[in-house]
């Protein structure tokens, strides 16, 4: 089989990026470099660090990135899409203009003869009630419908600033807290006591790389992120490898 890969948390258009530009053509470039050698993609959320879509406009720019994932679909690559907390607005644009297939809750799956559980990790096993309190917030259907009566440039703007804002004062990138403390591990382990046969939990969300065995059988994968760490999870159908993209080196 093809390489199935797994990346997450690239937060494109980012505010507290300074490079945006040059960020955004170096993930286009890894994505370009493992295009005949996948047989899956999945980016597991938080692709932008702000994307809500009105009923006939969508964010400005990252028109290489998206244009990087219409090729892919196009060459009849499967390009899974999950979304986190930074880009829960999505509707439909990226799955009829894009090709990619649209997940806004975790999903478990087969994947060669391994099973997969995969999620963004946005409020698993997170007991932090403010944050749970703005997550019910950004989910709730009449207020997602009140936020559209903004003009786009003043929703943007603000979805933009709020997103600068979570980065300095939110966990997202808090350094790991331990295996008895760190929320994904402990709903993993949860999870796992419940349906015994998950061989790998991919998650990201939490900007940290993670590669945890919970068992003989059974490990946690953190993605890290693209915007510093540049790292990426790559199962080749019968191992699950941790790599860093390294431009110039080539990528398995």
């Amino acid at each position: 089989m093809k390489n199935v890969y797994f990346i997450s948390d690239a937060h494109l258009g980012s505010l507290a990026i300074r490079h945006r530009r040059q960020q955004e053509r170096r993930l286009v470039r890894f994505l370009d470099e493992i295009k005949d050698k996948a047989g899956a993609i999945y980016l597991l959320g938080d692709m932008f660090d702000f994307w809500f879509e009105y009923q006939t406009v969508v964010p400005k720019g990252f028109t290489r990135f998206l244009g990087k994932l219409s090729e892919l679909t196009d060459m009849h690559i499967e390009v899974h899409y999950f979304t986190g907390n930074h880009d829960i607005w999505c509707l439909n644009y990226l799955e009829r203009e894009c090709g990619v297939i649209l997940h806004r809750n975790p999903l478990t799956l087969e994947i060669g003869d391994q099973t997969f559980y995969l999620a963004h990790g946005d409020g698993l096993g997170d007991t932090d009630k403010k944050f749970q309190f703005i997550r019910s917030i950004f989910h709730n259907k009449f207020c997602q419908w009140a936020f559209r009566w903004l003009h786009p440039d003043l929703g943007v703007r603000f979805g933009l600033n709020w997103a600068k804002r979570s980065r300095i004062d939110h966990s997202e990138e808090a350094p790991y807290q331990g295996e008895d403390k760190e929320p994904l591990v402990i709903y993993a382990k949860q999870y796992l006591k419940e349906h015994p046969g998950v061989d790998y939990f991919i998650f990201g969300h939490r900007h940290i790389e993670l590669d945890l065995a919970l068992s003989h059988q059974t490990r946690v994968i953190i993605l890290g992120d693209w915007i510093k760490q540049f790292t990426y999870a790559v199962y080749n159908g019968e191992q699950l490898y941790f790599e860093n993209y390294t431009e110039g080196e080539g990528s398995r």
